[in-house]
């Protein structure tokens, strides 16, 4: 084998090592990446059988405890479209009816089985990605303290 074959073949195998490399890397990330999504969203996408999160206000009078004592439903909407969640575990402190909410699980015969719920850290909070499919949906209220000009 001459130096020129072999550089050839080293070349080769250098390249295949990097595709397989390449392929491993970008197969670890698609694994890990989690969607946003909102009600309405879900009504026009097919999501499939993956994790993705479902973001929204909390529905008033959706919050009921199961007899079991640890999973909670509620619905989640973006006030044009609802989706029923199902959660096992405790909720955070700072979840209530009327709240921004996100959810992070995935659909279930119709019903969103989440494994983590985040729930807005303060009053004037709400997480970007619900504000903007609030927005989407053209119901977004502005916060009721407008400013005063002042004279």
């Amino acid at each position: 084998m001459t130096r020129k074959k072999r550089r050839l073949y080293m070349l080769g195998l250098a390249l295949l090592g990097l595709g397989a490399a390449t392929a491993l890397t970008l197969t670890a990330f698609e694994d890990n990446i989690v969607f946003f999504f909102s009600p309405t969203q879900l009504q026009t996408q097919d999501i499939g059988d993956r994790n993705f999160r479902l973001g929204g206000l909390v529905e008033e009078g959706s919050v009921s405890k199961m007899p079991d004592g640890v999973t909670t439903q509620f619905r989640v909407t973006d006030t044009v479209h609802t989706v029923a969640v199902s959660y096992r575990g405790q909720l955070p402190d700072l979840f209530r009816e009327g709240q921004g909410v996100i959810t992070e699980g995935r659909m279930i015969n119709g019903v969103f089985q989440a494994r983590e719920v985040l729930a807005k850290h303060d009053e004037n909070y709400m997480p970007p990605e619900v504000a903007a499919a609030l927005k989407e949906a053209e119901h977004f209220k502005a916060n009721s303290k407008e400013q005063k000009p002042s004279s």
